[in-house]
């Protein structure tokens, strides 16, 4: 959206929780932090010579300190108060979500619907700008939808319609930038709100619009696998991915309106979802990582966590204490040496598994496998002409490794 604001000549303030270094010269950066600034005059101080404000801040599920109530209700509640009272600001526009109306009852939409609400009350010239599914390359839910699409089958959940109608996030920063043109008249209050739906050129199933995504992908006809309403309830309590039973209840109400208002902000009819994928061979090759690494992750998980068991206790050891022996570990060191790679070996495995940062991970079992690898090697080479192969195969286990090492996020 900055990016937009500035092709049209506009000077960009941005309040991020880590701003980054350098700026231009129409383009600043200054802290804020939605989790705690809750206070209306660390806002007023920082409206100083602004003219609009933009709430862009949203979440999909909590995490942590990430709540409903901070990100979406008190912390921009406090930032429109802080508007109302600034000698600077003329507009405000607040992304919401679609929605948020009276109908909502989940907490996402309760929580922005609350601060909507709070917004329309105030004197202030404001548009509560409500999108459907935000379709963007790099976008959170996007690199979700993209991974769902490429997998080898889809999953539909229950019976109902589950109508989407998304929209391409540069489409929402044209719009958005519209508005910023479109100043609302002052109403007998003195202030006046606008609640506006952005939406797509049209509505579908969700697993419509998954297809679409796999089509823009090169993948062909994407396989849809139904499940009844209670089971995909029962499955939506175990909250993997995206999907819980708040983000189930949301899909089975449906996300879509009328496209009219959208294209006459736009002046042109908003981009399709059969268009939304720029780079096919790419994105193709991102959205099946998005699968395979995990696949690969927990097989590498559960590799170590067979090792440890097999050396715990599945393997006799008696034959376990003669190999270390033939190794150079002395009789009385075999049981510590035997059972604590064991217990190594079940930490890495859980590691594997529960760690969100792994990539000091990945080169401590590289440097490991690689370290036992040599010793059997030099000490106990007839495993390297063993039919079965037990040390060759660590040839793709360290590719493997040194694959998801590459691939971790920073």
């Amino acid at each position: 959206m900055q990016a937009t604001l500035l092709a049209q000549g506009h000077h960009v303030l941005c309040a991020m929780r880590s701003p980054p270094k350098g700026a231009n010269a129409r383009l600043t950066y200054i802290h804020a932090d939605f989790t705690q600034d809750t206070d209306k005059s660390l806002w007023l101080a920082r409206l100083r010579d602004v003219d609009v404000v933009i709430n862009a801040v949203g979440i999909f599920r909590e995490q942590g300190r990430q709540s409903f109530a901070a990100l979406h209700t008190d912390t921009p509640c406090a930032l429109f108060a802080a508007c109302a009272e600034s000698d600077s600001v003329q507009l405000v526009i607040q992304l919401s979500a679609l929605g948020a109306d009276n109908n909502a009852d989940t907490p996402y939409h309760l929580s922005k619907k609350a601060a909507d609400d709070y917004l329309a009350r105030l004197p202030l010239r404001a548009f509560i700008v409500q999108p459907s599914l935000v379709y963007g390359r790099s976008g959170a839910s996007a690199r979700i939808f993209k991974t769902l699409a490429s997998m080898p089958f889809s999953v539909r959940f229950g019976k109902s319609a589950q109508l989407v109608q998304p929209i391409h996030v540069d489409d929402v920063a044209d719009a958005v930038a519209s508005l910023v043109r479109q100043p609302l008249p002052v109403g007998p209050d003195g202030g006046t709100a606008r609640r506006v739906a952005l939406v797509g050129p049209r509505a579908l199933p969700f697993s419509d619009y998954l297809a679409l995504l796999r089509a823009g992908m090169g993948l062909g006809r994407l396989r849809v696998l139904r499940l009844p309403g209670a089971l995909a309830r029962l499955i939506a309590r175990l909250r993997i991915g995206m999907l819980d039973p708040d983000a189930l209840r949301m899909l089975e109400r449906g996300n879509s309106a009328d496209p009219a208002p959208t294209a006459r902000l736009l002046a042109r009819a908003p981009r399709a979802p059969a268009s939304f994928i720029d780079d096919p061979d790419a994105e193709r090759v991102r959205a099946k990582l998005g699968w395979l690494l995990p696949v690969l992750r927990m097989s590498v998980a559960l590799v170590w966590l067979a090792t440890a068991l097999v050396s715990a206790g599945l393997y006799p050891a008696e034959q376990s204490y003669q190999l270390l022996e033939r190794t150079g570990v002395p009789p009385e060191l075999a049981p510590l040496m035997l059972y604590g790679a064991a217990g190594l070996d079940l930490l890495l495995g859980l590691a594997c598994l529960l760690m969100k940062r792994r990539r000091s991970l990945w080169l401590a079992q590289l440097g490991l496998i690689g370290f036992y690898s040599v010793v059997i090697a030099i000490k106990l080479p007839e495993f390297l002409l063993h039919p079965y192969g037990p040390l060759t195969k660590n040839l793709p286990m360290l590719a493997a490794i040194w694959l998801l090492y590459e691939l971790e996020e920073k």
